[in-house]
């Protein structure tokens, strides 16, 4: 990933990696010095990275390929998937441990809280596995968006099916999934578009804190209700998720690891692959290193970028200021501009930055982040006449239920890495903990183990 380059060696052409007595990769053949700039308002790491001959091209279509291979090789999982066990409470409201939000900036208490049997086309789901993303951090925060509490936050995660409603037919109790803040009805115009993942029925709705079928809440605390997020609702040992949010994936998946996809890092990779398409050989600029840029990182290293540009804000990683545009000093480092950028900040000015950094003649610019409601996008109508192309993206351009499958493919055949994305670990009972984590700015995903 972009940030593990930072401080030393970058290697070009071709190479063999291996790995050292402490696990740390280490890369072998020519080497080029890594260049390291540091901006007054933008940071940014430059370097060439390297990328096998063979390389295939992960878009969304060829995820979906991936979904219907097996994975043979068994991999190590101690959780209970017996079918049995789980639908022993099928029908029933089960009590559980949850971390409720009470009010904005507070922190979360672990309540127990009753959780209602699914209704028709729902799934009640058993959580082991979630990490905090910056979206239930924003929401947390409510600063610029309407309070809507007491509710209960999170939405990457994965786990196991425990029960489901009627109507479903394609998930029962025991299968591993995926819970996603986002939809795939299979039926809508835009589900049945190659081009679109924004489903009608299930598209992402933060102000919704009930579930579509009856705007009722499936959770609840002495009979009082208790507010769903997005949909999801990960922070809670039981959840309960429209079917349409439900990613089937590979039994054999370790669900610490494949949780992480069902946002940031399959939001990354998308915004590359998918809908920037940088082409083998091309030079990539990501404006913001968090999670989600180091994932759209990984993608340009996927499709095999000759050079990878980062700018961020940590000053701490970078060592020399400039004092010109950040866009200037791309163009003039990249002979005139990047083949493609992906903006992941939801800065606005960063977004301009990102869109102006781009190669005129053929450059694309994606952005990723969400804005603040009334930030203004403003350039010069000549950026866009001289055949720049901004684009945006939700999700990376991925259909949950469709795609997500092929890209926990992708890490059970080592062609996609997850591992480092995720920094810190906590339990349930130290979820604030993760809170206090990306309040200072430290590491990327905080793994929290909801279940045992």
């Amino acid at each position: 990933m972009a940030s593990s380059v930072a401080g030393a060696e970058v290697v070009t052409g071709k190479v063999l990696s291996k790995r050292d007595h402490l696990g740390k990769s280490t890369i072998q053949g020519n080497h080029q010095s890594l260049l390291q700039a540091k901006l007054p308002y933008s940071k940014t790491n430059w370097g060439c990275r390297p990328y096998k001959e063979n390389t295939k091209l992960y878009c969304r279509r060829s995820c979906r390929m991936q979904s219907a291979q097996t994975h043979k090789k068994p991999i190590e999982d101690t959780i209970d998937l017996s079918s049995k066990l789980l639908s022993s409470t099928a029908g029933q409201v089960i009590t559980c441990k949850a971390a409720v939000a009470w009010g904005p900036g507070q922190p979360l208490k672990i309540e127990e809280v009753q959780v209602a049997p699914p209704q028709a086309m729902e799934v009640r789901i058993k959580v082991y596995y979630t990490a905090l993303c910056r979206t239930d951090f924003v929401f947390w925060e409510a600063k610029g968006q309407t309070p809507l509490f007491p509710r209960i936050f999170g939405h990457e995660a994965a786990g196991v099916v425990e029960s489901v409603g009627e109507g479903v037919t394609d998930l029962k109790p025991g299968d591993k999934v995926l819970p996603v803040f986002t939809g795939e009805c299979k039926e809508c115009r835009h589900c049945k578009s190659e081009d679109s993942n924004m489903c009608d029925l299930l598209r992402i709705n933060s102000g919704r804190g009930v579930m579509i079928s009856d705007g009722k809440s499936r959770f609840s605390i002495d009979g009082k209700p208790i507010y769903h997020f997005v949909g999801t609702s990960t922070f809670s040992e039981y959840t309960v998720v429209h079917v349409g949010c439900v990613a089937k994936i590979n039994p054999e998946a370790p669900l610490d690891k494949v949780c992480i996809l069902s946002c940031g890092v399959a939001t990354g990779m998308g915004a590359t692959l998918n809908v920037g398409k940088p082409k083998k050989g091309s030079t990539v600029a990501i404006f913001g290193l968090g999670s989600v840029g180091l994932a759209a990182a990984e993608g340009a290293r996927i499709a095999g970028a000759s050079q990878i540009i980062g700018i961020g804000s940590n000053s701490a990683k970078f060592e020399q200021d400039y004092e010109k545009p950040i866009q200037q000093v791309i163009a003039e480092r990249t002979d005139g501009g990047v083949d493609c950028s992906i903006e992941c900040t939801g800065n606005v000015k960063t977004m301009i930055q990102a869109f102006e950094s781009c190669h005129d003649g053929w450059g694309v610019s994606v952005l990723v982040g969400v804005p603040h409601s009334e930030a203004v996008f403003a350039t010069h109508p000549v950026n866009f006449l001289n055949e720049r192309t901004l684009k945006g993206t939700f999700f990376g351009n991925y259909k949950p239920r469709s795609d997500l499958p092929g890209l926990v493919e992708m890490y059970l055949n080592k062609e996609l890495e997850l591992d480092k994305f995720i920094t810190h670990e906590v339990s349930f009972a130290d979820i604030n903990k993760a809170f206090d984590y990306m309040t200072n700015r430290e590491g990327l995903r905080t793994l929290i183990k909801v279940a045992d």
